[in-house]
């Protein structure tokens, strides 16, 4: 069985997206339900990626919103396993902006979802 540290470095979780016009606001900027969404699915995939069990998000937490995402603009959300505890996990996420045509890149958001591991009966089990 790998270790402890060896589990967390690699559930670690990359995922690029392009922040298109039917994502965005009034303001032309990535909506922040559509930002959740993506750092909930990229939490998840790190959270089974570490446990390899099934895995539900019970909370999120402090999701600050530091730049606004424009239209046309390539991202990519990083979630790592950040504690882990008998039956969940704490997952921080962060999201960078990247100007398509520039080499300019900066974290725009960040946040922190915490999962549970069920068992076939749908209880809280271990997550290692």
């Amino acid at each position: 069985m790998q270790d402890l540290q060896t589990r967390i470095d690699a559930a670690e979780t990359r995922i690029f997206k392009m922040v298109f016009s039917n994502t965005t606001n009034n303001y032309g900027t990535l909506f922040g339900g559509n930002a959740m969404q993506l750092m909930d699915e990229v939490a998840f995939i790190a959270a089974t990626r570490f446990s390899r069990k099934k895995m539900v998000t019970v909370s999120s937490s402090q999701i600050d919103f530091k730049k606004p995402i424009p239209e046309n603009t390539i991202i990519e959300l990083i979630a790592r396993v950040v504690r882990v505890g008998n039956t969940s996990l704490d997952i921080q996420v962060e999201i960078y902006k990247e100007e398509m045509y520039e080499n300019h890149r900066e974290q725009a958001i960040e946040g922190r979802f915490t999962f549970v591991a069920l068992d076939e009966n749908k209880r809280p089990t271990s997550v290692l």
